[in-house]
């Protein structure tokens, strides 16, 4: 890293959260100048196998450059600009209908939004005007697990379940009922916990569910069979909405388009995976019954964001589509699931591997200490993108790009391997 570009960092760049401190003794962070294939390069030219896909994002990694090159040039070209502010424009109405036919039955609409944070809580202001439209604005509580993880604005950080993260912000601007995250019980267990909780919240005040279907939070959480049937029939029962946050989940991660397995969720949010992270970009998938009010005369949906939708964005994510259905990206990940599975469930032998659990791309090692500094350390060293996290279980945890091949694979867990091994033993 050069003194220019470590001057730059150090005086002007504030780094999202960043320990800023830590700048001024020395220590740097990496600084990614370029991508290939799965691999990154820092500015020192060291090589990473990124096993985190930017935090669940490249999910077909940095191979494609080329061809969302053409598809934003013809946009720019064509038209740069215009928003969804009671106009529209032709790419982001053929992503709307694309995301339909992907979408379960019965979603047939997309609002747009420029990441996952905005369309958890664009999510929330639809519930909100749905329920004011029918007649009960008392709903105006959610139901979110303990430790999940729904974003950083205010509404979408008040869902989020991990305390150290929304403390200094005061009062959060959504009134939350917590229930227990998948992993803590059986099935009996958890849905059990989950409709007393709302009973106890009074279900006439609770206007939504969030939850992911798988987990981020305290480590790849899978729900037990029959889960989202019953938060379905709960929510059904009470007049609640149900939501799946798919923003990790959502394109390819779980080997689908959409991870919620069983039911047909009132809402979906997506971003990340979207267009693959070559640009900016979210949405809410919405089903026609919650759609319905703003439908009615002098009903108005009162929510938008400038950039949401964007043209580029949306060309961007309509080739994201083409690229996965010619390429055939989520029977790479079905097939190669079950070798992930396995060489994963390998790291159990390691003394101090808890657990291990996932699906699809999308795994964690829980580890039984929490001093994970240099674990993270040990894997950079090893040339690896991986996350160590620690909000409610301290876990390794990857989601590899969804190009990865099975050496690629071999390689992410023989790594992760090397590193605990060594670290565990010393520990």
């Amino acid at each position: 890293m050069t003194d220019s570009v470590k001057a730059g960092l150090r005086d002007h760049l504030l780094l999202h959260f960043g320990q800023h401190s830590k700048l001024r003794d020395g220590q740097f962070p990496l600084v990614i100048e370029r991508g290939e294939g799965v691999h990154v390069i820092d500015t020192d030219g060291r090589r990473y196998l990124d096993a985190l896909s930017c935090l669940f994002c490249a999910q077909l990694g940095y191979g494609y450059g080329e061809e969302f090159a053409e598809a934003a040039t013809a946009q720019l070209k064509r038209l740069p600009f215009n928003t969804n502010w009671n106009t529209a424009h032709p790419p982001a109405i053929e992503l709307a209908e694309r995301l339909a036919e992907l979408a379960p039955e019965g979603i047939n609409r997309a609002f747009f939004t420029s990441g996952g944070s905005e369309s958890v809580e664009s999510a929330w202001k639809l519930a909100r005007q749905y329920h004011v439209a029918n007649g009960q604005p008392e709903r105006v509580k959610a139901v979110a697990r303990r430790t999940a993880y729904h974003g950083q604005t205010l509404g979408a950080l008040a869902l989020t379940g991990v305390d150290a993260l929304k403390e200094p912000f005061g009062r959060p601007a959504i009134d939350v009922v917590r229930v227990p995250n998948t992993g803590e019980g059986d099935l009996e267990f958890l849905l059990r916990e989950t409709e007393d909780a709302i009973i106890a919240a009074d279900p006439g005040t609770v206007g939504m569910i969030i939850a992911e279907p798988v987990q981020n939070a305290g480590g790849c959480f899978v729900p037990p069979v029959g889960y989202w049937t019953g938060l379905r029939a709960m929510a059904d029962r009470y007049g609640i909405l149900l939501v799946a946050d798919e923003v990790i989940t959502g394109f390819g991660r779980i080997g689908e388009y959409v991870a919620v397995p069983e039911v047909v969720p009132d809402m979906i949010t997506v971003a990340k995976g979207l267009t693959s992270a070559y640009a900016p970009m979210g949405a809410v998938l919405v089903h026609d019954r919650v759609a319905e009010p703003f439908f009615r005369p002098g009903q108005a949906l009162s929510h938008g964001l400038t950039f949401g939708g964007h043209p580029l964005a949306a060309a961007i994510a309509l080739r994201n589509l083409e690229i996965f259905e010619r390429d055939k990206i989520l029977d790479g990940v079905r097939e190669l699931t079950p070798h992930l599975r396995s060489r994963m469930q390998e790291l159990r032998e390691l003394p101090g591997v808890v657990d291990v659990r996932g699906d699809g791309f999308f795994y964690a090692a829980e580890l039984a200490t929490d001093d994970l500094g240099p674990i993270t350390a040990g894997l950079l060293e090893a040339g690896l993108i991986a996350r160590t996290d620690s909000r409610g279980k301290p876990v390794v945890q990857i989601a590899p790009p969804l190009v990865c091949e099975r050496e690629h694979l071999d390689e992410i867990v023989d790594k992760i391997g090397g590193v605990l091994g060594e670290y565990l033993q010393k520990s």
